[in-house]
């Protein structure tokens, strides 16, 4: 099978549904017509000898050979739209449009507060920013990048740690006035304690409670009856004397600091919990996922540098 310009077209108008989500935005994206979308797509599908979506009344998801084939082409047209702009003068390479899926506390505590620099940074770019519990299937979802806590489960994506936060184990003084303090991690097993657990969206279940020191590791049955799947929520639970908790350090601090939260083993210091850049594998990331990954590294440093005990 010969490349020609009607494969190009068509790769187009196929990153042009996954981008929006359907064939109607992909029709309003392009300025063609609906029909031309599905005649463009049925083409290409005939070049091929595959079938790239599956379409019912409400969803269109890419099949199988479909994600496969969209892997390969997504840097193949960020490549040709980098080596235009190149051409064109270089600055205006970082231009169109960023999908990234972003992990929910992030967003809050780091990235919100300082996206709007980079926005200035390159007015040529539209940034599409979804806060998300779970990574899901970034190559099907159409994401460019992701930004998301824990380790990554094994795939094909390019994995870039950007931090690692220390795990604090943490009650108000509320809770410890009406239940008394735990006096070594064994005692949150048994009455009169209450643990919030927090299940990890990846796998479904309630992540373990884990205590680590130098060349020791405990891990613990937590009592408790609360789960929870949002970091808001287990804070403001904890805040209110309800259960003990294990929350990232990041961010939380002040809580710390004004005597809101009590650190209760400070002598298991040394559980972390990393943040992770993502992006599909691919000989070269696109300029515009280049400069977001620049960007994100740059402010999780400087992140950092601004939070005493993380």
């Amino acid at each position: 099978m010969s490349f020609d310009e009607r494969i190009l077209n068509g790769m187009g108008v196929m990153t042009a549904i996954v981008d929006s989500g359907s064939f109607a935005g992909a029709a309003e994206r392009l300025d063609m017509s609906q029909s031309g979308v599905s005649r463009s797509v049925a083409r290409l599908e005939a070049r091929l000898g595959i079938r790239l979506f599956d379409r019912t009344t409400r969803t269109v998801t890419l099949t199988d050979e479909g994600r496969r084939f969209y892997a390969q082409v997504v840097p193949l047209l960020d490549g040709l739209e980098d080596a235009a702009s190149a051409a064109a003068g270089g600055a205006s390479a970082v231009r169109g449009r960023l999908r990234v899926n972003v992990d929910p506390f992030f967003s809050k505590i780091v990235l919100s507060p300082c996206i709007g620099q980079f926005i200035e940074r390159y007015p040529e770019l539209d940034v599409d920013l979804f806060t998300r519990d779970a990574l899901g299937d970034m190559v099907a979802d159409g994401f460019d990048l992701a930004v998301r806590f824990g380790v990554p489960r094994p795939s094909t994506l390019i994995a870039r740690k950007l931090l690692d936060t220390r795990i604090v184990t943490a009650a108000s003084p509320a809770y410890l006035k009406k239940r008394g303090r735990p006096l070594k991690p064994a005692d949150l097993e048994r009455e009169p304690h209450q643990c919030i657990h927090y299940r990890d969206p990846e796998t479904g279940r309630p992540f373990v409670w884990e205590f680590h020191r130098p060349r020791k590791k405990l891990v613990i049955a937590a009592r408790g009856r609360l789960m929870v799947n949002d970091v808001s929520t287990m804070h403001g639970a904890c805040l209110a004397g309800h259960g003990i908790a294990q929350i990232m350090a990041l961010g939380t601090q002040p809580l710390f600091d004004s005597g809101k939260l009590v650190d209760l083993f400070p002598d298991w210091p040394d559980e972390r919990f990393p943040l992770y850049a993502l992006y599909p594998s691919r000989r070269l990331p696109s300029a515009k996922v280049r400069a977001f990954l620049d960007f994100i590294v740059g402010i999780t440093g400087a992140t950092l540098k601004d939070v005493p005990w993380y």
